[in-house]
């Protein structure tokens, strides 16, 4: 997890949480998104962005158990700098994403689950099991939004992210129908890498508020500097923008019961920020 930076007059800052970036091998070799997810330009371009943390997760694989296990060698090597989320196959990994996911957070310190409709839609399987470790899902629905309303419904208490308010295609009807369901469900969270219609972007904050809105970059593909400007020019108070950029996510990924193989966050880990739209303030 990461630690707060101080400044040079001694301020503590947020940090600034990229929540959706890909690491490691594919096996599909169709395309970057299922062969390779090099990190060393995204890491030199986050940097110089001011980006002090970053969630990974596989790129797309026919083998998530193994995919995941490289992506933990990956977090392993600075813990203050990345956080994984377990990626799982909902159609290959039927029946076994308990022994999966359990394995990442319990062995890895993953603190979330990635499942992406390219290979099949989000199931009562992964929600169940994301209930029970507390474990936000992050859910690329490719556009095929309408059932985002069946699933907030059915688990109210399960944190689902949705990137590109629903579509990386810039499909604006799914994305309206995305924004409708942002609005009525305080358990639906809304991912702004890969947004191009900036309208929307606004739109989704003063309709679900800042609480609910996640920065990430879809990266190592896309600008994570680029990727942030868009949030910047939302021109959001102070601290409405630090939810955006980092303490949504953060409140989020330490809702978890199990505690990460690495042990306790350090002693200067920063805290959830407060917030009156805060839709898991009370949350048990």
């Amino acid at each position: 997890m990461p630690a707060d930076s101080v400044s040079r007059t001694g301020a503590r800052r947020t940090p600034v949480v990229d929540a959706h970036c890909h690491a490691g091998d594919g096996d599909g070799l169709t395309g970057p998104w299922d062969t390779s997810a090099p990190l060393d330009d995204y890491l030199r371009r986050a940097g110089a962005a001011g980006i002090t943390h970053t969630v990974l997760f596989a790129a797309f694989s026919s083998d998530y158990a193994k995919a995941n296990r490289q992506v933990a060698e990956i977090v392993a090597r600075d813990r203050n700098r990345f956080t994984g989320f377990a990626f799982v196959h909902p159609q290959h990994d039927r029946g076994r994403v308990a022994d999966i996911v359990g394995r990442a957070v319990r062995d890895y310190g993953f603190a979330g689950i990635k499942v992406h409709r390219h290979d099949g839609r989000l199931t009562r399987e992964v929600l169940d099991v994301a209930g029970a470790l507390r474990l936000p899902v992050l859910y690329d629905p490719m556009g095929d939004v309408a059932p985002l309303e069946m699933m907030a419904s059915a688990y109210p208490k399960v944190a689902l992210i949705v990137p590109h308010l629903g579509s990386f295609a810039d499909d604006w009807a799914a994305q309206r129908g995305f924004l409708d369901i942002l609005a009525r469900h305080r358990n639906v969270f809304a991912d702004t890498s890969g947004v191009r219609r900036f309208d929307l972007l606004v739109e989704a904050v003063r309709r679900a508020g800042p609480s609910r809105i996640i920065y990430g970059t879809d990266g190592p593909w896309l600008h994570p500097g680029l990727e942030l400007a868009k949030v910047r020019l939302l021109g959001l108070p102070p601290a409405d923008e630090a939810l955006v950029t980092g303490g949504n996510i953060l409140r989020l990924i330490r809702r978890r019961r199990t505690t990460a193989a690495s042990g306790p966050a350090p002693a200067g880990e920063p805290r959830p920020l407060p917030h009156p739209d805060d839709p898991w303030r009370r949350a048990g």
